[in-house]
C-alpha cells in the first residue's frame, strides 16, 4: 500500500520519536516576522543560545507595519519598538530580513512563496496561524506559538504530534467567478471550524487540479480556519513552472534534479487517507459569511439559516441580522482587498478586470492593499494601480493591513467590512463592534461598486 505525502514528508524529516509519543521533527524554512519573534529571541539570549541555522530562517514584517507610509518612527511606538526589535535580532544572529528598503518586504506567507523559498517536500514553520499556505506546493507547513519559534530557533526541529491526514476530493470544474476562496468557504461551512481538528487536509480533484498557484495558497490558507493544522496539495507541473526562476529556487540541472524528487513525494495512487470527502464543484457558489467564524457561511444565493445552537445566536445578534435574511443587499461601508488570504498579483488582476470602468459607491471606504513589494510592483507595472484609483480605492503600501487591528487600518464602529481576509471574529478589524464578512476578491469588488452584499454574476455578468 502507498502513502501519502504527509507520511513522506513527515517520515523524511523526522529526527526521533519522543518516550511523549511524540516527535522531534527538523524544519527545513522557518519564516519570522516582528510580531511573534521578539520573545523567542530573548529566550535564546537569556540561554546563552545561537540560532542554529541562521541559512535556513527568513525574516519580514507585516502585522504592524502601516500602510499608507513608511516614515520611521512609526506614529504607534509599539510597532516601531516591534520594528526595531527584528532589525536588531536579524542583524545579531545572521538572519535574512526582508525590510521594506529591500523591495521584498511583504506579508509572511506572500514573501516565502514568491522568493522560491517555499519548495514541495519541506516542512515549513513559521509563527502566524496562516503557514499552511505553504502546503499549497507540497510542504508540510505548521503555525507554531512563540515558544516553538524559540526551540526552531536554537535546534531548528520542533516537538509535535502527528495528524491523520484526509483527502478533501473537489469535483468537476468550479462555476463561473467562483474561486478558491469561495470552496475553502464551502468546506469549512460543510466540516466546521473543528471538523479538521487532529488533521491534516490533503485537496485534491479536478477543481484543485485546475487552479493557479495563487489559488492554490488561498485554499490551504484557511485549512487553519477549519480546524486542521495542516493543508497541502500534491506538486504538479503548475507547482514548478511557478518555482521556476525564483530567487531562491534551485537552478539549471539542479532544479530538473529537484523536480525528480518533488514528483516523488506526491501521494501515491495507492495511498491510504483516515478520511475522505468529496465536494461537487457545481453545488459551489459565490460566498459570503454572515457569523462570528469562517463555518458562518453561505451562498449569495442561499438565506442565513435558523440558529440550532448558541454560536448562532450569538453570531445573529452581534451582526444584526435575522435567520431567514438574504445577505445580497446588506449594505457595506468598507471593501478590504489583501490579506495573506488574497493579497497576491492574481486577486488584484481578478478585481481589476471587473473594476476597469466602474466606480466604488459614494458611502464605502475602499482599500487595496498589496500583499508584497513584489506584488505592487508587478500591478503598477500592469497598471492595475490605475485602475483601482479610478474607481474610487485607496491604493496602500504593502502589509496585513486591515486583516487584523494591529496597525492603523481599522474598522470603526459597527461598520461592516467585505473583507477577503480570513478571519471573522467579533472585533477583528479593530473595532469590538466591527463586522466582517468574508469574501473572495471578485465578490469585494461586486460589493465596493454596489455598495452592498451582491452577487459577483449579476454585477459582472458579461465582462470579459
Amino acid at each position: 500500500m502507498g502513502k501519502n505525502l504527509f507520511q513522506k514528508v513527515w517520515e523524511k524529516h523526522l529526527v526521533r520519536e519522543l518516550p511523549s509519543g511524540q516527535s522531534q521533527l527538523f524544519i527545513g524554512l522557518h519564516l519570522i516576522h516582528e510580531v511573534t519573534s521578539p520573545q523567542a529571541f530573548a529566550m535564546i539570549r537569556e540561554l546563552g543560545l545561537k540560532v542554529a541555522y541562521p541559512d535556513r530562517t527568513y525574516a519580514t514584517c507585516d502585522h504592524i507595519i502601516p500602510t499608507d507610509g513608511r516614515e520611521r518612527p512609526f506614529a504607534d511606538s509599539m510597532a516601531e519598538e516591534m520594528m526595531q526589535a527584528i532589525e536588531a535580532n536579524t542583524k545579531e544572529f545572521g538572519i535574512k530580513f526582508f525590510n521594506p528598503e529591500s523591495g521584498a518586504q511583504g506579508v509572511v506567507h506572500i514573501v516565502g512563496p514568491e522568493q522560491g523559498l517555499t519548495q514541495p517536500g519541506m516542512t515549513v514553520a513559521c509563527g502566524d496561524s496562516h503557514t499552511a499556505t505553504h502546503g499549497a506546493f507540497g510542504a508540510i507547513a505548521f503555525g507554531i506559538g512563540t515558544s516553538q519559534v524559540r526551540d526552531v530557533l536554537a535546534t531548528q526541529t520542533m516537538t509535535i504530534s502527528p495528524f491523520k491526514v484526509r483527502k478533501i476530493e473537489i469535483k468537476g470544474r468550479l462555476g463561473e467567478m467562483v474561486t478558491s476562496k469561495d470552496v475553502i468557504l464551502h468546506v469549512i461551512r460543510r466540516l466546521g471550524v473543528n471538523g479538521g481538528l487532529g488533521y491534516a487536509y490533503e485537496f485534491c480533484g479536478e477543481a484543485v487540479k485546475n487552479m493557479s498557484m495563487e489559488a492554490r495558497m488561498t485554499l490551504c490558507n484557511m485549512a487553519i480556519e477549519g480546524g486542521a493544522r495542516v493543508g497541502y496539495i500534491n506538486p504538479d507541473e503548475v507547482t514548478f513552472e511557478y518555482l521556476k526562476g525564483r530567487p531562491y529556487a534551485p537552478k539549471g540541472e539542479e532544479f530538473e534534479k529537484r523536480r525528480e524528487y518533488w514528483k516523488s513525494i506526491a501521494s501515491d495512487a495507492d495511498a491510504e487517507y483516515d478520511d475522505v470527502v468529496v465536494f461537487d464543484a457545481a453545488e459551489i457558489e459565490p460566498m459570503v459569511t454572515w457569523g462570528i467564524n469562517p463555518e458562518q457561511g453561505i451562498g449569495i444565493s442561499e438565506s442565513i439559516p435558523a440558529p440550532v445552537n448558541e454560536t448562532m445566536k450569538e453570531a445573529l445578534e452581534y451582526m444584526k441580522f435575522g435567520a431567514g435574511d438574504k445577505m445580497e443587499g446588506k449594505k457595506i461601508d468598507v471593501c478590504f482587498i489583501g490579506s495573506c488570504t488574497n493579497g497576491r498579483i492574481e486577486d488584484f488582476r481578478l478585481a481589476a478586470k471587473y473594476l476597469k470602468g466602474r466606480k466604488v459607491a459614494s458611502h464605502v471606504r475602499a482599500l487595496a492593499v498589496p500583499g508584497s513589494y513584489e506584488v505592487k510592483a508587478l500591478a503598477e507595472k500592469e497598471g492595475l494601480d490605475t485602475v483601482f484609483r479610478e474607481a474610487g480605492f485607496e491604493w496602500r503600501e504593502p502589509g496585513c493591513s486591515m486583516c487584523l487591528a494591529m496597525n492603523p487600518d481599522r474598522l470603526k464602529g459597527d461598520q461592516i467590512s467585505a473583507s477577503t481576509s480570513n478571519r471573522n471574529f467579533k472585533g477583528r478589524q479593530g473595532s469590538s463592534t466591527g463586522r466582517t464578512l468574508l469574501v473572495s476578491p471578485v465578490m469585494a469588488a461586486a460589493a465596493a461598486v454596489e455598495g452592498c452584499i451582491a452577487d459577483c454574476r449579476k454585477t459582472f455578468g458579461g465582462v470579459k
